[in-house]
């Protein structure tokens, strides 16, 4: 395959960028997209010339950091998957192909295709972790009944990675999807409950300090989630929000 691919470029947070052109060939339609950019940088290094920076790290469609926005989709034309799991045979030969990073004000450019996630990191510090008793007297957690429901439901939107699509494809910047799969986890779960009130008013509080848009319920944030998280924890966290508001004014 040989294709034509248009890359944002910036040199650093200040330094305003703009859209390349690079030109790839020989590209085999079983490689993954990022293995793609892996020869492209070859090239780039071979010809004297800065390579494009992009995260990646698991590339098995885990750790979330291969985040790009390729032709107007987050983690491009394939469903379900991350960008790291998308193949080149999604594309045909000829094509042009427009790569940019994740365009938020809450995770700003920092070079190329690198985007700032520590807000991510920020909302997960605020209430994302439960309380344990560590004195040797702790209940072994497989020993804790579980309502089955309660426990795929758990299960389901611990599946988030964090990736930020969500973010990316929603039109106000919003980051409800990935505040409520984290508050939902844990409100599911009765490890999860010492905390379960102040959790959903502090990562709320924190995701709104870091300047992220509301939710207007367009659902994209769910169609373009890698691992299909419902926007039906969005109203999860919306109802354990109100409950907790109500109980403290109590």
């Amino acid at each position: 395959m040989d294709l034509l691919l248009k890359v944002w470029r910036q040199k650093d947070k200040k330094a305003k960028g703009k859209m390349e052109d690079y030109k790839v060939s020989g590209i085999s339609e079983d490689s993954s997209f990022l293995e793609m950019l892996d020869i492209l940088n070859n090239n780039l290094i071979l010809e004297g010339k800065e390579p494009i920076s992009f995260d990646h790290d698991c590339r098995e469609g885990i750790c979330g950091m291969c985040s790009l926005y390729i032709n107007g989709r987050a983690h491009g034309p394939d469903r379900g998957v991350t960008t790291c799991q998308l193949h080149m045979r999604m594309f045909n030969d000829g094509d042009t192909i427009y790569i940019e990073p994740w365009r938020s004000k809450a995770m700003p450019v920092i070079k190329d295709l690198v985007v700032d996630r520590s807000s991510f990191d920020r909302i997960q510090h605020a209430g994302g972790f439960i309380s344990v008793n560590t004195s040797g007297n702790s209940q072994d957690a497989n020993a804790i009944p579980i309502e089955k429901n309660d426990a795929d439901k758990a299960f389901d939107a611990a599946a988030c990675i964090g990736c930020g699509a969500c973010v990316a494809t929603c039109k106000n910047a919003s980051a409800m999807l990935f505040v409520s799969a984290k508050v939902s986890q844990y409100a599911y779960l009765p490890q999860g409950q010492v905390e379960r009130k102040e959790r959903v008013k502090n990562m709320v509080a924190q995701m709104d300090k870091e300047g992220f848009g509301n939710c207007t319920n367009t659902g994209a944030c769910e169609i373009e989630c890698p691992k299909g998280i419902s926007i039906e924890y969005i109203a999860k966290m919306n109802k354990e929000y109100l409950s907790a508001s109500i109980s403290s004014e109590e």
